[in-house]
This record gives C-alpha cells, structure tokens and sequence, in this order.
C-alpha cells in the first residue's frame, strides 16, 4: 500500500540488473538500494516484494536480517548470507569454492578450518569475503542479497558491507537493505553515509494514507466498514503500517464492528499491538506461554522447539502446543517448511517481551541459555553473548568458555567481539593464577583496535604476582612490540633491556638481548649507535645460529654491518647464517622486522634475486595467513623497491601503489606508508615524472617532519632528492646536509643504504664545487669498503657529475663498467646515457653514440620515459638517428600482466596461473581484470588479441 514509487525503483534497479528481458544468464548492473521507516514502517514487507520480484526476474537472491539480540555475534549476517550457499555444497566443492582462503575465511564463516591455520587480521577476512563474494556473483549472477534490520546488524559484517558495497555497480549484484535511521549505533557513521550519499540515497517509507488505512480495515472487516470508523484507525495508528494490521486483526478477533459508535475502543485495542500489551496477550494464553516467550527472546537466533522447552522449563509437547497458539494470536511467526525455528511475527513484538523479562529472570536464563547453547554445539562465541549479559560470580567455567570465545573470534577475524568477551572475562574475574594469561590475551586481541589498551594490559600483566617466567617472555615481547608499533622505540628497548637484567636463563636473556638490539636499531633518537654495534658485534662472535634468538642477533649483525657500510661479503655471511632454515614473517612472539632486514641485506648486496625470493615467500606467508595490513603493505613496498633498484621501474610503481593503498587502509603516518611514499616517490622520480612525485609527497605530508623511528628509505633523505628534483638547491642542501649530521653521528654510512652525500654533492656543485667534489669522494671511498658493484658505480657516476675536467669522462667510464657488472639496470642507463653526452662533447662521435644507443635501449626497457627523451636528443645531437619506435598498444602490459595473460590464453585456470606465477589467487583475478579491461577482450579472446598483437610488431612492457 502506498509504495508505488518504492517498487517503481526496485523494479527500475532490478531491471538495470537483469539488463534487457531479464532471465538466467542476463547480466547487466547493480548498486544499492536502502530503504528506511521506524519501527513497524513496512520495511520487511517491501523487502519481502523484492525478493519476490527478483526470484521471478532469474535473480539469484540471498537474504539476511540484523538481530536486536544477536548484535553481538561477531559476522553473524555475513554468516547467514554465505551459509546457504555453502550448505549446498559438499566439503570438497567448498575447498574448491573458496581456494586458497578456506583457512582464513572458514571460521568467519562458521565452517572447520584446515588444523595449524593462523589468526586473520580483519581486513584480511574482508578480503576474503570480497573474493568470494564477488566469485560467487560472477558464477551465479544476476543476484540480490537483502539485509533487514541492518542497524541491528553486527559491527564486523556491517564494515564489511560498507567497504564492499561500492564494487556492487560493477557486477551483477544489488544489495538491498532496509534500516531504522533512529536506531543505527554511532560506529555505523560509514554505512549510514554510504546509504545517504547522493545517487543512493535511501528511500523513506512514508505513513501509510488514510485512504491506504481504510482500505487495509475493509479488506480485513468488510466493506460495510463506516469511513468515521477508518479515518480514526488512521489517527490512532498514524499511519504505522504494523500497527494497522495488528489492528485489523484485534477487531476482527473481537468481532468488533467496524462503525463510528466503537471509536472509542480503537486506542485501547491499538495498546495491545505495542509492548505495554503483549504481556498481557501472551497471559491470556497462559503464563506458560509468557515463559516459552520469554525463552524465545533470551535465544533469539538460536531459539528452537527443543532448547526453548528447556529453557522455559516446559515439555517438548507443551512448548509445540503453546507455540501453535501464540502463532494464532500472531506473536510468533509461521515456521519455514521442515523447520524447527521459534521466531517472533515482528521484531518489535521480540524488543517488547525482551524488555518486559525481570532483570534478575533476565539474567538467569542468559545463564542457562549459555549453557544450553555450548551442549548444542554451537561453540563458545555463540554463548558468549549470553555470558555478557551474566553477573560476575568468580565461575571459572564463565572464564574458560569466554576465553575460548574470544579465541573463535579472533579466528574468524574479529577482535573487538574478542576483546569484550576478554573484558568480561576479567570482570568475573578470573583466578589468581588465570589472571595473567586472560591480560596477556585481551592485551593481544587489543592490538588491532587499540593500541594504548594494549598496553595497559600487557603492563597489568607484568605485574602480576603470579606471571608464569614463560608468559613472562611472551607478555615482554609483545607489549615491547606494542611500544614499538606506536613509536615508541625508546620504552621498547629500555623495556627488554630491564628484562634482560632479570632474566634467570640464558636463553630468556639471550631472547631479550635480541629484542633490544632490534628496538635500537629503530631508534632515531639513539644516543650512542656505534657502542651499540660494538657490543652487537662481541656478542654474536660467539654464536653459531643455534635456535631463533641467535639467527635473530645474526640478522641484526647482518643489517647493522650494511648500514653501517662494512664489506658486503660479511654481510652477506650473517644473512645466511641467520636464515638457517626459514625465518617468518608471521610468528606474532618474534615479529617481521628482522626477517625483513635479512632479504634487504640481500638486495643491498647486489642479490637482488635472493631477497626478491624471500620477499615472494613474506608476502604468500601473510596472504596464507590472512595477514592483510601493515606485513602485507611492507612486503609489496620493498619488493616494489627491489624492482626499483633492479631498474623495473613500471612494476616498481605498480607494486608500490599496492602498497601504498594497503598501508592507508592501516593508518595515516604509519612506518608502512612512508615507505610506501618514499619508494614511490623515487620511482617517479627515475621515470621523469617529478610534478607527480612532487604531489605525492604534498598530497602525504611527506618530508614535513622527521620520523621518530628510523625509516626506509630515510625520509628526510627522499624529500631532499625530491627538492633538488626540482632545482630548490638550497632547501635542497638543508635537508641533505641535516640528514649527514644525523646518520654520520650514528655510524650509519653506507651510501647503498642512503646516498645523502652523492644527492648533497650535487646540490652544491654550483656554489661549491670543490666542497661538492670532496664529498663525492668521500663517498666514493665509502662505496669501494662496502664493495657492492652497483653502489660504487652510483658513486662513480655522481661522482664524475661533480668533476672538473677530463677526470669526468674516466669516472663515467668506470662506472658504467661497474654498473654493468651489478643487476642496476636504470642506473646502468642513465651512466651510458651520461657518459655518451661526455663522449659527445669531447669530439668522440662514433663512441657516444654506441653508448647512447645502449642508454636509450636501457631506458626503454626499464620505462624511464624521460632518460629516453634525453638520449634521443643526445643522438640527434650527434647526427645519429635515434632507435625508431615500433608500435605500442595504447594501453600497456606490465611484464607480471604479459605473463598471466599468456598462462590464461593457454587454458589455464586462476588456479593454475597464482601457482606458475607465485601469487594467491584474488592478486591473479585482480591482474586478468586489468589485462582484460586494456586488451579489450575477456579470456575467450585473449589468445587471438596476443597473437594479433605479436603479428603486428607490437611491443609489450
């Protein structure tokens, strides 16, 4: 009634979704359609006509509904959208449904996991979720998925559906939700803007019109009904759509005739559809069916024949029999065919007989009601919303079932659900010797969310007077890496070094020793570094790699000795004694940090491959896992990096950008993104694109203040390349030459890690040029000790920049041999390209333009569009003609997008091309989008697009 508009724009949506003539197998497009009225505004009937509409249009539909009671179950929607879905399938059709994200999606799902699988962040799971979902939506489209009652809908699945909701205009699903505006929880701001923003914006149910309400009374009552009698039905109602049915129904109950002269009943009658009359409904029925209701509400969700009889202390029969009679007097609804479910005509008929229990029976049955859902087997986190509404009683059992709840949740990627069933836990509260292990871990499911809580916990922790020696360790470990994660380097390392001091092992001390060597070394605030390395050096003389703390220390040796500048053959050695067999980067009791520094020791080496590989192993380990932030954005950056400095520059940039958009997911100012920042600022930098690179930094703050926490690359550093980028050479030689005094003072001098000095040289070559020349050389000297071949050919070639005289040309020569002989490929052309312009200015024709022609095909290859430009010009100069361009696709293919879109036009399945390339499956999909949304074509087409393109000459990169 009243809804001509309404169902004019879901028929209008669902038509865009079916595309034209609809029918299994028409795709067109999706989008959000929202609806919102209170309570009792006909949302669910309207919701209930879209489903029906859909199914009759071929649409695929799934359905879901937020619950007063069940807020509190972590991915209780998301569960009852996937579940049927997954229902039908068997155990080996799941497997291949979901691939590589069982592990990680299965508990948030309320499926058995793989044993040994790992904790998930949660963006991980949303991750998760998108991947499937949208698989599922491109199998089985067009498909309509519908929430009711989405402001009652649990906080992790109502992020998720924000944060996926605009990828719906892309596939062939909308997403219908109806929601209570008065009743969405503040933390559901996102959802409620995103179902308010301009092109989306909700429909409001409006009160339904006298007319509408006359003609709901005669249909109900006869058409005798008086229009005096209908008109008041309208005003005592206002309009509320659940109250005119209920309404309608009581007077024809009461065979109340519909005229003038009854009136004055209506309100009386109308009280009974609201909550102060549904006690007084369900005792006329008898107070047996007030318990069974009582039971019901307490349940909600779970609520079936069986554990309602029990919980209202009722026989099976009787609870069947009230439950028939409560379904006459329409406060239960009407059972789903086959099943056993109990479950209210109307969520406002729930929210009354909830509110109407006694507090105390309130209480009491969330008791029984816990323990009746446990014996169920429907697991702890299902009960633990029952435990939350318990008084605290000292009951270890209260303990023990809270705790494996939170641990289920923190499975299923949810940790805030974890954490306040960790807060109850502590409230019961737990026994003497329990009390720190329920600290540690709430301090532990805390970390995501917040991190100050996180502290105060694990600081509780220590305290404790009872602190088992090994959770001991564990709680150091941890609440050092919550100071260190926070930027708090210097309470990090004074934390394990008073640790260190109390150990009563050799192996505790020995652990912590290489916690406080790790925090020091992050330390930009560090007072005496090379006292530090000194003692670093003492102490792993006499290791052997024995165990995960000595391979620690040795790691740390191995970094310390390559910023430091020491020959990269020690180095090196370190690092390999260190890996030993494997480190990894999700062991939450060692970190990631040290295992990272390792593969970058590699790289700095010259190894660019080996580290390449462990960066590969890093990355597929946190995907595993469902590691999906701050390990995961790193991973992407430094082997974006690795890239950059292997001369790849276009995959540089692509894998950066990843990395970036990661770690902006995590936060804003975190070590993630500034390096994320300052590795895609370089990039930029090395393709000519310096404006970019200059809005990159502006767009991040990035360069405005020095980091607390030693960063990589240096921040400080980048900005100033990035201001002599662009000829601001005095705020230029400022910023190079305050980060000289600051990693100079801390030893930190190898020009591989941070070339301050060949950027500072070319700053003030101009005012100063001998000043310029001396600390090229220096730096050269620098190079030569570490002895990686492309870190003195950098050298060299700045050096020669700054050089007077006919030494320039021999220091360009020297250093494109160096180059040439070091896995730097944009470094090896930009020398040639350089040393040609010498050649060419020294009268040396025929030999500049060899070398020009190697710079410009190096620059080409490593997609340094303006080091081509200038080789040409150099070319032309020389009156050579410059290398002719084939032709180019107008939308090129990385080399990662060329492989995967050949893997694909062979027949292979995502599947089989994530395996050859070494990445997960979602990263494959991602890719084949892309190639396909360039190339013009889908994956039937894609063979014959490549073939046609190779017959034409044209070139990929």
């Amino acid at each position: 009634m009243d809804r001509d508009i309404e169902l004019g724009a879901v028929d209008a949506a669902l038509s865009e979704l079916t595309g034209t003539g609809g029918g299994p197998g028409a795709h067109g497009t999706g989008g959000l359609i929202a609806f919102a009225a209170p309570a009792g505004g006909g949302k669910t009937a309207l919701l209930a006509e879209l489903r029906r509409r859909a199914a009759a249009r071929g649409c695929t539909v799934l359905s879901a509904r937020g619950g007063e009671q069940e807020r509190g179950v972590a991915l209780h929607v998301v569960r009852q959208l996937v579940q049927p879905v997954l229902a039908a399938s068997g155990e080996a059709d799941r497997r291949r449904m979901m691939g590589s994200w069982y592990d990680i999606l299965a508990p948030a799902v309320g499926l058995i996991r793989s044993p040994g699988g790992g904790t998930p962040d949660p963006q991980g799971v949303r991750d998760g979720l998108d991947w499937l979902v949208t698989r599922y939506v491109v199998q089985h489209g067009p498909v309509v998925a519908v929430l009711d009652d989405a402001h009652w809908a649990d906080p992790e699945s109502l992020d998720w559906l924000t944060s996926f909701a605009p990828r719906t205009q892309d596939l062939p699903l909308l997403l219908a939700v109806g929601y209570r505006p008065e009743d969405l929880p503040a933390d559901a701001a996102p959802f409620r803007r995103l179902a308010e923003r301009q092109g989306s914006r909700p429909h409001v149910l409006a009160p339904l019109s006298p007319h509408a309400v006359g003609r709901i009374v005669r249909d109900g009552l006869g058409e005798d009904a008086e229009e005096a009698f209908c008109r008041e039905c309208w005003a005592v109602t206002g309009g509320n759509p659940f109250e005119v049915v209920e309404l309608t129904a009581k007077l024809r109950d009461r065979e109340l005739k519909p005229q003038a002269a009854n009136n004055a009943e209506l309100r009386t009658l109308v009280s009974t559809a609201r909550e102060n009359g549904l006690l007084d409904r369900l005792e006329r029925i008898g107070t047996t069916a007030v318990r069974l209701a009582w039971a019901v509400a307490v349940l909600g969700a779970e609520a079936t024949v069986d554990r309602a009889a029990e919980l209202a202390a009722l026989s099976v029969t009787e609870a069947e029999e009230l439950a028939a009679r409560m379904r006459a007097a329409r406060i239960l609804a009407r059972p789903s065919a086959g099943g056993d479910s109990l479950e209210f005509l109307h969520p406002l008929i729930a929210t009354g007989v909830y509110r109407a229990i006694p507090p105390a029976m309130r209480v009491a049955m969330h008791g029984k009601a816990a323990a009746l859902v446990i014996n169920a087997g429907l697991g702890a986190a299902a009960a633990g919303r029952h435990m939350l509404e318990m008084h605290p009683e000292a009951d270890n059992w209260v303990v023990d079932k809270l705790r494996e709840a939170a641990r289920e949740d923190l499975r299923a990627g949810a940790p805030e659900s974890a954490r306040r069933f960790l807060e109850r836990a502590l409230r019961e509260p737990p026994s003497l010797e329990d009390r720190p292990a329920v600290l540690y871990e709430l301090g532990c499911a805390a970390s995501l969310n917040s991190p100050t809580a996180t502290v105060n916990h694990l600081r509780a922790a220590l305290e404790e007077p009872l602190l088992d020696p090994a959770l001991r360790e564990s709680v150091t470990v941890r609440l050092a890496q919550a100071y260190g994660h926070s930027g708090r380097m210097e309470d990090a390392a004074r934390l394990v070094e008073d640790e260190a001091r109390r150990a009563t092992t050799a192996a505790t001390r020995l652990r912590m020793q290489a916690e406080q060597f790790m925090w020091n070394a992050f330390r930009a605030d560090e007072q005496d570094s090379p006292a530090r390395s000194r003692r670093l050096a003492r102490l792993v003389g006499h290791l052997g790699g024995r165990g995960l703390a000595e391979r620690y220390l040795l790691g740390l040796r191995a970094w310390d000795a390559v910023v430091r500048g020491e020959p990269a053959a020690a180095a090196l050695e370190y690092a390999e004694a260190a890996l030993g067999d494997g480190l990894s980067w999700t062991d939450g009791n060692w970190g990631f940090e040290v295992p990272i520094l390792v593969a970058l020791t590699f790289m700095y080496c010259d190894q660019p491959g080996r580290a390449e590989e462990l960066f590969q192993e890093g990355i597929t380990e946190c995907e595993r896992r469902g590691w999906r932030g701050s390990h995961l954005a790193f991973g992407l950056t430094l082997l974006g990096y690795i890239r950059f400095r292997r001369g790849r520059l276009a995959e540089a940039e692509e894998l950066v950008r990843e990395g970036l958009r990661i770690a902006g997911r995590v936060g804003t100012s975190t070590p993630a993104q500034w390096a994320a920042v300052g590795t895609l600022i370089q990039t930029l930098l090395a393709r000519g694109r310096v404006e970019e690179a200059w809005r990159t930094a502006q767009e991040h703050g990035y360069g405005g203040t020095v980091p607390q926490a030693v960063a990589y690359p240096d921040v400080q550093a980048v900005h100033g390349e990035l201001l002599l980028a662009r000829n601001l050479h005095r705020e230029a030689r400022q910023q190079l030459a305050a980060v000289g005094r600051r990693l100079d003072g801390r030893g930190m001098r190898n020009p591989a890690w941070c070339p301050w000095q060949l950027h500072l040289a070319r700053a003030v070559a101009l005012t100063d040029p001998d000043e310029a020349e001396r600390l090229a050389g220096e730096a050269v000297c620098r190079a030569r000790r570490f002895g990686a071949a492309s870190t003195i050919g950098q050298a060299l070639h700045s050096a020669a920049l700054v050089t007077r005289g006919p030494e320039r040309t021999a220091l360009l020569a020297e250093a494109v041999t160096r180059l040439e002989g070091s896995p730097s490929a944009y470094d090896l052309a930009l020398a040639l390209v350089d040393h040609g312009a010498a050649l060419r200015r020294g009268g040396m024709p025929q030999e500049a333009g060899e070398r020009l022609y190697r710079g410009l095909e190096g620059a080409l290859q490593c997609g340094a569009e303006s080091l081509a430009a200038r080789a040409r010009d150099e070319l032309a100069a020389v009156g050579l003609r410059p290398i002719p361009l084939r032709a180019d696709t107008t939308s090129t293919l990385t080399s990662q997008e060329l492989a995967a879109a050949e893997l694909a036009a062979a027949g292979h399945d995502d599947r089989r091309v994530a395996e050859e390339l070494g990445l997960a499956e979602p990263e494959v999909a991602a890719l084949l989008s892309r190639v396909f949304r360039k190339v013009g074509t889908d994956r039937a087409g894609l063979a014959k697009a490549l073939r046609t393109a190779r017959d034409r000459g044209w070139r990929y990169r």
